[in-house]
């Protein structure tokens, strides 16, 4: 009988089992490996100049394998940047005034942000082109953050706080409505035309 009962403990107590741990045993991790012997130690972030090296050449591949989508932003920027510049000449700023020019470009470029991410994101087919040129090459040209802080320190310096206030906090709540507004209408309108399409064709074929 003790035999017996030997058996099955000498078959559980193998090398491998003594190795491994028992059933409800919570094992703790070992010591952590030395940095100079870590598996990652070969493929460590590169630092100092070697990490200059490295992101520039990164740059530079992406540069060189993405040409005509650079192409494309450029187109963009320099169109937004022209409109803006047309938007600053009929608006010009007079001394101690309110600076329309770049609140107009600001807002309205949030109403044009508004309505091309519904189209792109729902009426248009993807195009790779698209979002490049309006989004980041147009309108990055277009709208200005820069001179929205410029304008609001000249009216700080020439003593307009409430001017400033108004102007640098009418901003952005203009800017956050104007891009709710304009998403929220244009699917509606893409909604109305959408239901009202099968009816033409219904009324064409009959």
């Amino acid at each position: 009988m003790r035999d017996h009962d030997e058996t099955p403990r000498r078959k559980s107590e193998s090398p491998h089992d003594l190795h491994s741990s028992r059933a409800g045993e919570v094992r703790e991790p070992g010591p952590a490996p030395e940095s100079g012997h870590s598996p990652a130690a070969g493929s460590a972030r590169p630092r100092g100049t070697e990490r200059v090296r490295h992101l520039w050449g990164k740059g530079r591949g992406a540069v060189v394998s993405r040409c005509d989508i650079l192409l494309v932003i450029a187109v963009g920027g320099v169109l937004g940047s022209l409109c803006r510049w047309g938007v600053g000449l009929a608006l010009p700023r007079p001394p101690k005034g309110f600076p329309w020019a770049t609140f107009t470009v600001n807002v309205s470029g949030c109403v044009l942000i508004g309505i091309l991410m519904v189209f792109v994101l729902d009426v248009w087919p993807p195009s790779p082109y698209l979002r490049p040129f309006l989004g980041i090459g147009f309108l990055g040209g277009y709208t200005t953050f820069s001179a929205y802080m410029l304008d609001t320190t000249a009216l700080l310096t020439e003593g307009q706080r409430v001017t400033a206030a108004l102007y640098l906090f009418g901003s952005l709540a203009a800017g956050l409505a104007a891009v709710w507004v304009a998403a929220v209408t244009a699917r509606l309108i893409i909604q109305a035309v959408r239901s009202r399409a099968p009816g033409r064709h219904g009324d064409g074929a009959g």
